[in-house]
């Protein structure tokens, strides 16, 4: 089946959602000696794509489950995730996503990265709004810094008619691509050699965004919980850097 192009498009690094200013943790693992080289930063992607990329991914494909309303017209999902909704269906959304907000918050353990997901969160939801300016964007939950990430990607893809699995691709995808190329500028490697081994890790990344897609039927309670205490250290240090390269 032929790979939709908003899904290419919102998968894209340069789509105008500030994730190029991110490195997904890599940056303090470079200052720490931990990655150094092409293997390591595999290693270190491998890691990344098993808890931070299954996680995220499974809360935005449980978003777009709540965006997308169980009776309304499952031919055409981008019409269920836009337009007027009843007011039933409005806060039954809400409830859900709030639900999502809290159990993805409690899943996130450094409060520096739960900072970095509202604020990427952020800057998805100014460019979602601006192209899908009929989605359900005010069901999100009102909280201090916005909501998280992986919850404004799940309703920008249903509002883009991609499916859930789709979806959870686009999610676990960014968890890769965003590290990889920080990679490239962190450490000066080969970047043919960085695309081989995003290549090698692609069979990896569709079987995270399957198990993802599969989780989102669970109740929020339920969603995946892996952590990299590791990560949440290496967060918490690069946030008191007064100099780098990366936001995180």
């Amino acid at each position: 089946m032929a790979t939709p192009s908003l899904l290419l498009l919102l998968a894209d690094g340069r789509f105008p959602a500030g994730a190029h200013a991110h490195s997904g943790g890599l940056e303090a693992a470079v200052a720490a000696g931990r990655v150094t080289d092409l293997a390591t930063l595999e290693a270190f992607l491998a890691g990344r794509l098993a808890t931070a990329g299954l996680v995220g991914a499974a809360f935005a494909a449980a978003a777009h489950r709540a965006a997308v309303a169980e009776t309304a017209d499952s031919a055409n999902p981008a019409r269920s995730a836009r337009g007027a909704d009843a007011p039933a269906e409005s806060a039954a959304r809400s409830d859900a996503l709030a639900r999502l907000d809290a159990e993805l918050d409690a899943r996130t353990a450094a409060p520096a990265l739960r900072a970095v997901s509202r604020r990427q969160g952020r800057a998805l939801l100014r460019a979602g709004r601006a192209i899908w300016s009929d989605a359900p964007f005010a069901d999100l939950p009102a909280t201090p810094g916005g909501a998280h990430q992986p919850l404004v990607l799940g309703l920008l893809c249903a509002a883009a008619g991609l499916s859930r699995v789709e979806t959870a691709t686009t999610a676990a995808y960014g968890t890769l691509t965003g590290a990889a190329s920080a990679g490239v500028r962190l450490l000066g490697l080969d970047p043919y050699q960085v695309q081989a081994l995003l290549v090698g890790l692609a069979d990896a990344c569709d079987g995270t965004a399957a198990d993802a897609a599969r989780a989102a039927d669970d109740p929020p309670e339920r969603l995946p919980a892996a952590a990299a205490p590791l990560a949440d250290i290496h967060a918490e240090i690069h946030a008191t850097w007064e100099v780098r390269l990366f936001a995180s």
